[in-house]
Parts: structure tokens; C-alpha cells; sequence
């Protein structure tokens, strides 16, 4: 099997074509807009784009659009930001077998597999993206070669590999062990000189204040933040207190309140007007659940799109049967205390992100951001607009990119999306993406 995708990718192209060049101007007319912000719905909108910028926003009536603008109709529609994921794992595209994956498909990550998922996440209305533990050369290649315009995806963030005590060597493209504060600062050093825009350090319970201690001076001597994985509840305060960022990840421990450690942690950071950012990835455990009722979703066509044959082929065939694979730790239990644990990180202050797991088991990139977002509403206590807002400008925020992009805002970078239907009412209505725009450019 690896000798003949390693074959296929002397004949494969280098990534889904981008879109044609067309109109400096451009017009979104009709659609109720909801700009990110919170604020009203504002039905009838106009927005007005001149290259990869927003330069007006109005009503059909009173913003005039000019004569050589391409217009494009958003009747029936909301319009929004283009959505923000903060946790995508793009060198995986949700296949059953990890090991077996990393046999074969991390070799191709950087040519075949990131260029396709980031473009299914474009596709599925993701503008912006974090990616988290994919192999440090392909991370940073992938990331430029969006930014130049060179394949089509969201705007990048990446971390490479994620730091963690004995990770295991079949994973070593992506996982980096850490022994001791030399090793921690030294690898963290590298990741930093390579270009990424963020560490991640793994299950912090498990390494020694000094250990953790390295990182962070790593980070705060090249301006390069860190953020803690979550593995187990006890992460939680050992990370804030080491001055991590955020959080990623909820963990497998199963309590339904997150232990008194935690929650002080996650208040003294709000009281100081610093609320935590973190990103849970709720969903890719409820998705495993719902397919095990109903797989008919693995049959969508959508998460097929920039892949040979053979690897969607494999894939699905991965993960034929899910009731016999092992692909979550105790996913009933942790289920069944899902939204329990994500209002008690929410009442201590947490602000709770869009970050989906994409690309985990079962998980794919062509569905996860939507559902995700969802999984606020339905568990986390979000009103449907509470929840864009953590998908757009909360997120951009979180990230220091809030003057730029995350909101439909006249200056800002022209990432905008329309769906049909009314979100506010049925917020899965986001899986309908109907037009994706980034930096002004059109590509659905």
C-alpha cells in the first residue's frame, strides 16, 4: 500500500486548483446578515468588497453598488464571517487505524493529504484555521503555500509537532518527546526557528516545573505563545499556573465538574480580564456516537474532494464497521458527562472556542467545524449566536488577528461565507455552505 501511494504521487497534482482570477469589485446582496459582533440580524444586506477587503456595509436601498461589481445574490441566506476552527489536525483525515496511517499517509502528508483537508475545510466555510500536531516541515510548507496563494485553504496557524513526555516512536513525525528542561527548550527552540506560530506542550501534569519552566521562557523570549493539551483534569491548573495561553482539548477523566484546582485557576484569569481561550473538540465524540446509529454521513461525497481514489477508498473502508473499533477511550461515559463538564469550564470563566478535532477517527474535516458549533448550542448552554460569535470574532481574537478579520467589517479582510437558511433558528443549517469567500477571492 505505501510503495503505491508513494508511486501515485509522482502523478498527482499539487493541490486543488485555486480559483480563477475575476472582478476587483464584488457585491454580496440580500442575505441577513449576522456580522459576528452579536448585534442584530440585518436583513437585506449589501457588502461591498474591493480586493481582499470589506469597504462597505449596508442595505439594499440605501448602499448603492457600483456598476462594475460582480454581484452575487445572498437572497434567502444568512451571511456571516468565514468561520474559524482553532483545532484541526490536517496531516489526518479521520482513517480507523492511527498506526496504520502513519505507515503509510504521513510520508504523503505535506503533497496529498494537508493540501486536501485544509481545501475541504475552505470549502465547508473555514477561513482561518489552527492545526495542531502535524510534522514540523509539512506544517509550515502547507501553511506558506496557502498564504501565497499557491493552493487554496484557510489562513494557517501552525504548531508542528506537540512536546510531551514518552511519546511513542511510530509518532515521532508528529509527537516529540521531552526529557529534562535542556531538551524541553531545545526543541522548542527548533519549532520556533522552523516558523511556527504557536507550541503546544501535552499533558502537563506529567512534566516537572522546570521542564515547563524552559518552555515558557522559549516563549516569552520569541514572542511565541504556548498552549497546554488537555489529557487529564489535573493539566488544567499546572498549565495556567506555568503561563500557558489557552487550552486544548477536554480530556478522558469523567467528573462532571471539573476539579476546585481547575475552576480557581480558570476564575483568577477572568477575574484579571483574562478569560482563558479553549477549544474542547466536543464534537468529534458526539459524531462517533450519532455514526454508530446512523452512518450514512460517511457516504457524503464532500470529504472525497482532493483525494486519489485509493486513500478515500481505504479511508472509508477504515472505518466500515465502527462498532467493533477502539477508536475513543470510554466514549459512552465521557458522553454522558459532556455537557456537564463544558458548563461547569464555561461557569468558571473558560471562554469556550471553536475547535473541532477534525481529521480524529470518524472525523472529517468536510463536517467537523459545523458540528462543533453545534455542539455549544446543545451542550455548552450557547444561544446560536453566542456560538458564531466563537467561531468568528472570539476566535480571531483569541488569536490577535481581531483588527483584521473575524467580523464583516468594512477594512477588514474579506472572509465571508453564506448559508442557506436561517442559523439563528437551526444552527445546522451551517453545513450548508452555498458561497465561501476569503480575501476577496470567490471559491464556492
Amino acid at each position: 500500500m505505501r510503495a503505491r501511494l508513494l508511486a501515485l504521487l509522482a502523478l498527482l497534482c499539487l493541490g486543488p486548483a485555486l480559483p480563477a482570477a475575476g472582478a476587483e469589485l464584488r457585491a454580496l446582496v440580500g442575505g441577513v446578515l449576522l456580522d459576528g459582533s452579536g448585534g442584530p440580524p440585518l436583513p437585506d444586506s449589501v457588502i461591498l468588497i474591493d480586493g481582499d477587503r470589506i469597504t462597505a456595509v449596508g442595505q439594499v436601498g440605501t448602499l448603492p453598488v457600483p456598476a462594475l461589481a460582480e454581484v452575487i445574490s445572498t437572497e434567502g441566506m444568512t451571511v456571516l464571517p468565514g468561520l474559524w476552527d482553532l483545532q484541526v489536525h490536517l496531516s489526518r483525515l479521520g482513517h480507523g487505524d492511527p498506526a496504520r496511517w502513519d505507515q503509510s499517509y504521513i510520508p504523503i502528508a505535506e503533497r496529498v493529504v494537508m493540501p486536501a483537508a485544509a481545501h475541504q475545510l475552505l470549502l465547508a466555510g473555514v477561513t482561518s484555521a489552527r492545526d495542531l500536531g502535524s510534522p514540523l516541515e509539512a506544517a509550515v510548507s502547507v501553511r506558506d503555500r496557502i498564504r501565497g496563494q499557491r493552493i487554496p485553504g484557510p489562513t494557517l496557524y501552525v504548531s508542528g509537532p506537540t512536546l510531551e513526555k514518552d511519546a511513542p516512536a511510530h509518532t515521532h513525525d508528529y509527537r516529540w518527546s521531552v526529557s529534562g528542561p535542556a531538551e524541553a527548550r531545545q526543541k522548542a527552540e527548533r519549532l520556533v526557528r522552523a516558523g511556527v506560530d504557536y507550541l503546544v506542550v501535552a499533558g502537563a501534569s506529567e512534566w516537572s516545573a522546570a521542564e515547563l519552566a524552559a518552555v515558557a521562557l522559549v516563549a516569552r523570549d520569541t514572542g511565541v505563545p504556548w498552549f497546554a493539551e488537555v489529557r487529564h483534569d489535573g493539566d488544567i491548573a499546572v498549565a495556567l499556573g506555568a503561563g500557558a495561553r489557552g487550552l486544548l482539548g477536554l480530556g478522558t477523566d469523567l467528573g462532571p465538574t471539573l476539579p476546585d484546582a481547575a475552576q480557581t485557576a480558570l476564575r483568577e484569569q477572568a477575574a484579571r480580564e483574562l478569560p482563558v481561550p479553549w477549544t474542547v473538540g466536543a464534537s468529534a465524540l458526539t459524531n462517533h456516537e450519532w455514526l454508530l446509529k446512523n452512518p450514512e454521513p460517511l457516504d457524503d461525497l464532500r470529504w472525497r474532494d482532493g483525494l486519489p481514489a485509493i486513500i478515500a477508498d481505504d479511508l472509508r473502508g477504515s472505518l466500515r464497521n465502527l462498532a467493533t473499533l477502539n477508536l475513543y477511550e470510554t466514549p459512552a461515559l465521557r458522553r454522558a458527562t459532556l455537557a456537564a463538564r463544558l458548563r461547569s469550564a464555561r461557569a468558571a470563566g473558560a471562554r469556550l472556542l471553536v475547535g473541532s478535532d477534525s481529521g480524529q477517527p470518524a472525523h472529517v474535516h468536510s463536517r467537523a467545524t459545523w458540528q462543533e458549533v453545534e455542539e455549544l448550542v446543545l451542550e455548552a448552554g450557547f444561544t446560536p449566536a453566542e456560538a458564531i460569535r466563537a467561531a468568528t470574532l472570539d476566535a480571531a481574537t483569541a488569536l490577535g488577528e481581531e483588527h483584521e478579520n473575524g467580523s464583516v467589517s468594512p477594512g477588514k479582510y474579506a472572509d465571508i461565507i453564506a448559508v442557506r437558511g436561517d442559523v439563528l433558528r437551526h444552527i445546522e443549517r451551517l453545513q450548508d455552505v452555498e458561497v465561501v469567500i476569503k480575501h476577496g477571492s470567490r471559491y464556492r
